[in-house]
């Protein structure tokens, strides 16, 4: 059996797959009364994870060392890690945007993987001297997996953006007690309601309360974004901290202003500016989205962008 069209096959069906996935989540934000849709989309989301999972497993027994040598791999296991994180964060909030917002980009990094890389780029040859090392799975892994949930993280503060309207909303606090203010604001109501009031003052507080409600949905939001982004920086450090070890170890100094190296850092401090002004509460709502927003753009400079440069240390990501 040609295990290489094996995986090749997988990597088409998964795609597939992923399209279908997304088109079942943005029917589910149009179609919200047919919840079986979020049913099918959680595990189709699954499904995702599994295929690719496998398909890397495959490359691993394959080849003999993680699927972690070039920019296809990477690409593939970024798609995992994003799927993975989609997975977890549904599984402990319910909230179906978090598939409408992150199944795109799965779709993106997997459609550049199999559809705009070159053959050439797909096959996995023996790894370069600096690759042949057991920090390849520490630093490469704990950094894709950062940048999954750097990525979802910053993916809500652009939908708060939206779907704020560019409105500058005081958001009080980081989700403390929010559920119970929000439960006290609704029984006080709900408790108005049985009183005689006129018409116009009924109508007065339904607006007031909807005001709320829409609050409380971008707060929602925006906790969620800061627990996602306060869950990847911690791994992003750790990642770069590895890198630096292994570059000592590969070419004998800790850093050597890589471009790779440079717009890591450069991610790192985008959003420990982010998370700086979120436990300070110095800024609050709009502010710090704007942040975060910026660091996806960073984000994908950092992984992407630099490939493009085709210069430094980190010479297996190049395109050209």
């Amino acid at each position: 059996m040609d295990w290489n069209l094996v995986e090749n096959y997988i990597i088409n069906i998964t795609f597939i797959i992923l399209l279908i996935t997304l088109i079942i989540y943005w029917l589910n934000l149009i179609i919200s009364h047919i919840k079986q849709l979020n049913t099918i989309s959680k595990y189709l989301n699954i499904l995702t994870n599994i295929s690719l999972g496998t398909s890397l497993t495959i490359r691993w027994i394959i080849n003999k060392h993680f699927p972690l040598s070039n920019l296809y791999e990477s690409l593939i296991f970024l798609t995992w890690s994003l799927t993975l994180t989609q997975i977890i964060l549904e599984q402990k909030t319910k909230n179906k945007l978090i598939g409408s917002v992150s199944a795109p980009i799965s779709l993106f990094t997997l459609g550049f993987a199999t559809l705009c890389l070159p053959d050439n780029m797909k096959n996995s040859l023996p790894l370069v001297p600096a690759l042949r090392s057991n920090w390849l799975m520490m630093h490469v892994t704990v950094m894709m997996i950062s940048y999954a949930s750097l990525i979802t993280g910053s993916l809500l503060s652009i939908l708060f953006l939206i779907i704020s309207n560019g409105q500058e909303i005081e958001i009080k606090g980081n989700s403390y007690n929010t559920k119970s203010k929000a439960k006290k604001f609704s029984l006080k109501y709900e408790f108005d309601q049985f009183i005689n009031f006129t018409d116009y003052t009924i109508k007065k507080k339904n607006r007031i309360l909807n005001k709320q409600k829409n609050i409380n949905f971008l707060q929602g939001i925006d906790n969620l974004s800061y627990r996602t982004i306060g869950l990847g920086f911690p791994l992003l450090t750790i990642g770069i901290i590895a890198g630096a070890v292994w570059a000592n170890e590969a070419w004998g100094s800790y850093w050597s202003w890589d471009p790779k190296e440079t717009w890591a850092l450069i991610t790192w401090i985008i959003f420990a500016i982010y998370l700086h002004s979120r436990l300070n509460k110095s800024w609050k709502g709009k502010k710090p989205a704007i942040i975060a927003s910026f660091g996806f753009i960073i984000i994908w400079v950092c992984y992407l962008g630099v490939n493009f440069i085709g210069k430094g240390l980190h010479s297996y990501g190049w395109l050209f």
